[in-house]
């Protein structure tokens, strides 16, 4: 088991700033589950603040990190550690906003059902995200970390897999080849925001590995 205080001293700073950047990215996936199901209404509309709102937030957390590495001259945990995580944390819900705002402009029909089971293996991914960033502040432990590493890595290849099933059912289903071309990159860029989760996990992987 490793100790927080080795990684940030004591200053429980980074440990607010990169909790609440993972916490924004699972409400990212939250709000994108929610769009989907209400996708007609949203689609009605123009009214993407939410999202909007959230990926601000989640910039100004980035930008904070980043003041704060400045403050700080002595940081127990590589410099480029924190800000390789808050950065893979913020892709997150950049890439979730990017998403929504190319679907909320499509006016042909979607798959929602297939849609929705990919966003569920986000939010899941998410969830593993926080617990990961979570287990920092009170102590790492190697075999814990490890396990939610290898669910996140499973969730992962999951949607790999059904994202396979959607290319498939593509091919095979009524669409003409635009409607193929665009609905082939929606799926493209929601499996990319669960890449997104992995990279984030990974990171917090390599600094508990690091000071283990």
């Amino acid at each position: 088991m490793i100790s927080l205080q080795k990684l940030f001293g004591k200053d429980q700073k980074f440990y607010d700033l990169l909790e609440a950047s993972a916490e924004e990215a699972l409400t990212s996936t939250k709000l994108l589950s929610n769009f989907l199901q209400r996708i007609d209404s949203f689609r009605s509309s123009t009214d993407l603040d939410d999202f909007i709102q959230n990926r601000r937030k989640d910039k100004k957390i980035n930008n904070r990190i980043t003041e704060e590495l400045c403050r700080t001259f002595v940081t127990p945990i590589e410099r480029e550690d924190i800000e390789a995580l808050s950065s893979a944390l913020y892709k997150i819900p950049k890439t979730v906003e990017k998403l929504v705002s190319r679907i909320s402009i499509y006016p042909g029909k979607l798959p929602r059902e297939g849609l929705l089971l990919q966003s569920s293996y986000l939010s899941k991914a998410a969830e593993c995200v926080v617990s990961m960033v979570k287990q920092l502040r009170h102590g790492a432990d190697m075999e814990r970390i490890g396990e939610d590493n290898t669910q996140l890595q499973f969730i992962e290849g999951e949607g790999d897999r059904h994202l396979l099933e959607l290319i498939k059912e593509l091919y095979q289903g009524p669409y003409d080849a635009k409607e193929t071309v665009i609905l082939g990159e929606f799926f493209e860029m929601l499996e990319k925001t669960i890449d997104r989760c992995r990279d984030a996990g990974n990171v917090v992987f390599q600094i508990v590995l690091k000071y283990s």
